[in-house]
This record gives C-alpha cells, sequence and structure tokens, in this order.
C-alpha cells in the first residue's frame, strides 16, 4: 500500500462495538487525511486525494478514484472504474454503477425534505457510463439513465433517460449530441 505517513490515513475507523475493520484489495494508494470506516469493502487500485471520508456500510468497486476533499457518506454502492473529483459529496443510499465519471463540487442528495419532516433517505442511482459535469446538483431518489451527460451547474429534479444530456436549472433533457453518444473512456 502507497500512502502519506500512515499516522495521518485511518483505515478502519470503529463507529459501534460490533463493527469490522474495512477490507481493502491490492495496490491502494491513500493520501493524508484519508479515514476510512470499519465496514467497508474496497478493491483493488483504489485511490484518493487529501482529505477523504468513507462512512461505513460502503462498498467500491476496482479502479476507484475519490478526490481531495470528497465524502461517500456510507451506506452505499460505488462500481469499478469510477473517476470522482474534488469536493464530491455521495450520500447514504447512494448507487453509483461502473464508469462513472463525477466532476469536482458535485452534489448528490438523499433527503427531500431536510430537517423539516422524518422521511426515508433515498439517494440517486447513477447508470453506467454516465457523466457528470462540475457543481452539478442531484436531487434524492433520481435514476440517471446509461451513457447519459449531465453538464455542469445543472440541476437534476427528475430522472434521465438512457442517452440524454441534462442541461440547465431544473435539468432540461435534450438528445445527447453525437459527439457525447458513447461510454466512458476511464
Amino acid at each position: 500500500m502507497q500512502n502519506d505517513e500512515p499516522s495521518k490515513v485511518t483505515i478502519g475507523h470503529s463507529y459501534s462495538p460490533e463493527s469490522t475493520s474495512p477490507k481493502m484489495g491490492n495496490n491502494p494508494t491513500l493520501r493524508e487525511g484519508t479515514m476510512i470506516y470499519d465496514d467497508v469493502q474496497i478493491g483493488d487500485q483504489f485511490s484518493t486525494g487529501h482529505n477523504v471520508l468513507i462512512r461505513e456500510k460502503t462498498e467500491i468497486g476496482d479502479d476507484v478514484i475519490v478526490g481531495t476533499n470528497s465524502v461517500i457518506d456510507g451506506h452505499s454502492t460505488v462500481g469499478s472504474n469510477v473517476n470522482m473529483q474534488t469536493n464530491v459529496y455521495v450520500p447514504k443510499e447512494s448507487t453509483i454503477h461502473e464508469r462513472v465519471f463525477i466532476g469536482p463540487g458535485a452534489v448528490l442528495t438523499n433527503d427531500t425534505s431536510p430537517v423539516r419532516e422524518n422521511v426515508e433517505l433515498e439517494g440517486p442511482t447513477i447508470g453506467s457510463d454516465v457523466s457528470i459535469g462540475a457543481n452539478a446538483t442531484i436531487l434524492p431518489g433520481i435514476t440517471i439513465g446509461e451513457r447519459s451527460f449531465v453538464a455542469a451547474g445543472a440541476t437534476v429534479t427528475s430522472d434521465i433517460p438512457p442517452d440524454i444530456l441534462a442541461v440547465g436549472t431544473p435539468a432540461e433533457h435534450r438528445d445527447l449530441p453525437e459527439r457525447l453518444a458513447r461510454g466512458n473512456d476511464l
């Protein structure tokens, strides 16, 4: 394992007396300030930027990059070949499939009525080969279909079918331009 000073990386933060150490695949690279809770499963070739937090009951595939100051808030699934840039927030109950790119500052949400009502949390589901631009916001329970592209700054308030471009606030659905009509090369 490659990592910055081992004392500045936490692998296995206990959150309950019954929690168990995380399971890490081969060849991770963990940078200073990374904290990985117990009950996390991570595949091979995992890499973090600085100050990354990965909470309990998260499953992460192979060849995943989680950028500096990003948070995966637990009880979530991240597929293989996913690239999350700096300052990405992934809430509880989120599902991110294979070959997904999430740009810097993107925020996924899971609560339809923060601190106003007691609702069941439901994170978004991001299909395979989706690209999400910088500073996009994805609202709770939204499904983004395979190979779709969410433009920078978009606010996604409704499900996006496969092979669609989502632009604006609230995001409008448009035909995916030919130059973007393919899967991600991650």
